[in-house]
C-alpha cells in the first residue's frame, strides 16, 4: 500500500511539473509624459511649458497661455521661484517676531506689527535702511538678470577671485557655497529634484498665505497669529462670517 501510494505521489508531481509553466513579467513601461500630472483631471498638460526642460512644479496650469513664447516662459518661471522665495521668507517674518512677542520676548520694535514694522526706526531712520537695500537689491538683481540672459555668465566673483562657482548649474540653483549641504548632488540629483518640487510648491503656498495675512490685517487690523487666537477661543463668533470682509451678511 505504501508503495502504491509513493508511485501515484511521484505521477502526480510529474504531471505537475510537465503541465507548469513560467509565465514571464511583464516590465510597466510609463512614458515621460504620462508622468507629467494635469491640474484638470482627463486633460494633458501643455507641451510648450517643458521648452526649455522639465520644471519644477508643472501642472500644466497655464489657462491664459502666457508661456507660449519660449523667453517669456523662462522669464515667468524665474519670476515665479524669487517670488515664492521672497514670499516664504516674509511669512517667516511675519509669524516668528509675532510669536516671540506673544511668548513674552523684548527686543526693540517687540509688538510692533508687521504693517508697521516696516517704517518703525530703529537705530537708524527706515529710509536709511531702504536706500541701502536698494543699492545691494540692485547689484544682486543686475547679476541674476544676465545670469537668466546666459547661464554661468557671472559665476565668478567680480572682486574675490579666488571663488567661483560649480560650472554647469542652472539660473536660480547655483549651488557650490550656496548648497553648504550639498543637496544638489545627493542621490545622483534625486534628492535634488525632490526639493526642487518641494520648494515651489511650498513658495505657492507662501505667496497665497502672505496674500492671506494682507488680506486679513486690512479687515481685523491685527496679525494672523492676534487672529487665529481669537478664533479659536471662540470660533463660532470670531470667523470670517462676523468681520467685514462680507458686509452683506453682517
Amino acid at each position: 500500500m505504501t508503495k502504491v501510494t509513493g508511485r501515484v505521489n511521484a505521477a502526480v508531481a510529474g504531471s505537475l511539473k510537465r503541465t507548469t509553466t513560467v509565465v514571464p513579467r511583464r516590465k510597466l513601461v510609463v512614458s515621460k509624459a504620462a508622468k507629467t500630472p494635469s491640474w484638470y483631471p482627463g486633460k494633458e498638460a501643455p507641451k510648450y511649458l517643458d521648452a526649455n526642460g522639465p520644471l519644477p512644479g508643472n501642472y500644466g496650469f497655464d489657462p491664459l497661455k502666457l508661456g507660449t513664447e519660449k523667453d517669456q516662459l523662462k522669464w515667468f518661471a524665474q519670476a515665479e521661484l524669487l517670488h515664492a522665495r521672497f514670499a516664504m521668507l516674509g511669512c517667516l517674518g511675519i509669524l516668528v517676531p509675532e510669536a516671540l512677542t506673544n511668548l513674552g520676548f523684548d527686543w526693540p520694535g517687540a509688538g510692533v506689527n508687521w504693517v508697521d514694522a516696516a517704517t518703525f526706526s530703529y537705530d537708524a531712520d527706515s529710509k536709511t535702511y531702504f536706500v541701502i537695500q536698494l543699492y545691494l537689491m540692485h547689484w544682486v538683481e543686475i547679476r541674476r538678470y544676465q545670469d537668466m540672459q546666459k547661464e554661468g555668465c557671472v559665476n565668478q566673483d567680480p572682486i574675490f577671485k579666488k571663488y567661483k562657482l560649480p560650472d554647469g548649474n542652472k539660473s536660480g540653483y547655483p549651488g557650490g557655497v550656496f548648497d553648504p549641504f550639498g543637496w544638489t548632488t545627493r542621490k545622483g540629483g534625486q534628492s535634488f529634484e525632490e526639493l526642487q518640487l518641494k520648494e515651489i510648491k511650498n513658495g505657492r503656498l507662501a505667496m497665497l498665505s502672505f496674500l492671506g495675512f494682507w488680506l486679513q490685517y486690512g479687515v481685523q487690523g491685527k496679525g494672523p497669529i492676534g487672529c487665529l487666537t481669537d478664533h479659536l477661543a471662540n470660533p463660532f463668533v470670531n470667523n470670517i462670517l462676523s468681520t467685514d470682509a462680507i458686509p452683506f451678511i453682517k
